[in-house]
């Protein structure tokens, strides 16, 4: 498995941006598949982004296409998750996670490793 760390949480105003980073330590981190994960206060978690081990593939939910966009740098062991356009309904706990194989369409059971999260809030 890999270790994973987030950063790049804050308080923004709606129509910021912020970039989420999410370091990984352990080998063979290009043979992971990487996604982000988020969980408001009250709710239940909720997957916001994916990226294949090559890049090839990626998948968002609905609610954050053409504002969310996740990359890979597997030559430094990190996934970013950049977010412009942010909206006060973006604010939570944002989670890196990474899994070995992925179903279709990708779910949280997927996953195997997961971070502590990073706190994300968006004021109105």
């Amino acid at each position: 498995q890999v270790q994973l760390v987030e950063s790049g949480g804050g308080l923004v105003q709606a129509g910021d941006s912020l970039r989420l980073s999410c370091a990984a330590s352990g080998r063979s981190f290009s043979g992971y598949h990487m996604a982000w994960f988020r969980q408001a206060a009250g709710q239940e978690r909720e997957f916001v982004a994916c990226i294949t081990w090559s890049g090839d593939r990626l998948y968002y939910r609905d609610s954050v296409k053409g504002r969310f966009t996740i990359s890979r740098d597997n030559a430094k062991n990190t996934v970013f998750l950049q977010m412009n356009s942010l909206k006060p309904e973006d604010t939570a706990v944002y989670y890196c996670a990474a899994a070995r194989t992925l179903g279709s369409p990708p779910r949280g059971a997927d996953f195997g490793s997961w971070g502590l999260g990073t706190q994300v809030t968006v004021s109105s």
